[in-house]
């Protein structure tokens, strides 16, 4: 008997936990497993075993490699399999502890659950009043006590975003219990914050009666993860609402490195989230991620830009990201550009752009070619160039 699987994560526990709660009530035979890693520095992880009647069962599961989300993910599974072979749950509810990412247990799940299991859908459950303070709160997760291993660098903002944009679904908690502040035009600013930051997603209020329905809509985890890569994710539109605006920044010539370098810290501050893709004029052939949330900014290598690949090879690229490139192909360039996406309450949009292009290459350095370039100052070694 296959078991269908839903996750429920987020850092709002509160919602998350009326997220699960009504779950469990609307859907007979379903049961909820839940670990708890605040117990990882006595060297053990908690399991909690629950219904719509209560708890069933309490548990641990020793560390791995002093990392609490492994030990979660050596548990997890066994657990899953033993409730399917019972055959007696209808839908298994995975409540993610607050700093757990969806997508690492969803590609867990889905990659080793055989016929057994069935990852049936991902929801992020929401305050919207609380949607902009974590946004924003560029504090570390150890700082929160969120930390998942003693390696953990994450921020409770980058961290949070990437909960709430990975989910397809997301479970609106407000309400008795929620952190609403009962103001009309902030819960208007909540509201359109939510919609230009995941615009595909489909919000479902708690409470509406959809929530065990959208439990069983399906999940596909390489479309999921193909929406999250900087060359081919599905980045918000332009925008202007209650307060709210997203600035898409698009350009077809590269970064000065020592420019956009200097630019950083007020460009990391500019917005409440941004993220896409940049290219750099020192590694031309080199596509670079951008995701920055509550002042900290991530910059990554994601391998080569299309462009710079031998045809040969196109073949090992996947459909989704050859399909997002030929989109906004360039006679000259090909897809290597800069694609950036700001979002946040009171952006300055006109101030924004003008430090965006300030950074780009002048006309006469542009003119100058690839290979001049090349030798323009390397201001990003220490981020993007490993210590050996």
């Amino acid at each position: 008997m296959t078991l269908p699987v839903v996750l429920v994560g987020g850092l709002h526990a509160d919602a998350r936990r009326s997220a699960v709660r009504e779950l469990l009530a609307a859907v007979p035979g379903s049961v909820a497993l839940h670990h708890d890693l605040t117990t990882a520095t006595e060297g053990t992880v908690g399991r909690l075993m629950s219904d719509a009647s209560g708890e069933l069962s309490r548990g641990e599961a020793p560390l791995v490699n002093d990392c609490a989300c492994c030990a979660l993910r050596a548990d997890l599974l066994p657990e899953l399999w033993r409730l399917a072979s019972d055959g007696s749950t209808r839908l298994a509810v995975v409540e993610l502890w607050d700093s757990v990412e969806p997508r690492a247990m969803a590609e867990v799940v889905a990659a080793h659950g055989g016929e057994a299991l069935d990852l049936t859908n991902v929801i992020t459950a929401v305050d919207p009043a609380l949607v902009l303070p974590y946004l924003a709160n560029g504090d570390d997760l150890a700082q929160a006590g969120l930390a998942a291993a003693p390696t953990d660098r994450r921020t409770v903002g980058d961290t949070w975003a990437r909960q709430l944009e990975y989910a397809p679904v997301l479970a609106l908690v407000t309400g008795p219990g929620a952190g609403t502040r009962g103001d009309g035009a902030a819960d208007e600013e909540n509201r359109a914050l939510l919609a230009q930051l995941h615009p595909t997603a489909r919000t479902v209020a708690t409470g509406s009666g959809e929530l065990a329905r959208v439990a069983f809509a399906g999940f596909d985890t390489a479309a999921a993860a193909a929406a999250q890569h900087p060359a081919c994710a599905r980045l918000p539109q332009d925008a202007d609402e209650a307060g709210v605006a997203t600035l898409v920044w698009h350009r077809h010539r590269p970064f000065h490195p020592e420019r956009l370098y200097e630019a950083l810290e007020d460009l990391a501050s500019s917005a409440v989230r941004s993220r896409g893709r940049f290219w750099l004029a020192d590694r031309p052939d080199t596509l670079l991620a951008w995701d920055a949330a509550g002042g900290a900014l991530c910059v990554e290598n994601s391998g080569p830009w299309l462009a710079s690949l031998p045809d040969a090879a196109w073949e090992l690229v996947p459909p989704a990201r050859r399909a997002a490139a030929a989109l906004g192909w360039h006679p000259e360039h090909g897809d290597c550009c800069q694609y950036l996406v700001f979002t946040s309450p009171g952006l300055d949009r006109e101030s924004l752009v003008r430090l965006l292009d300030s950074c780009l290459l002048t006309d006469a350095e542009f003119a100058a070619g690839r290979e001049a370039w090349k030798h323009l100052p390397t201001a990003f070694g220490a981020l993007l160039d490993p210590v050996s």
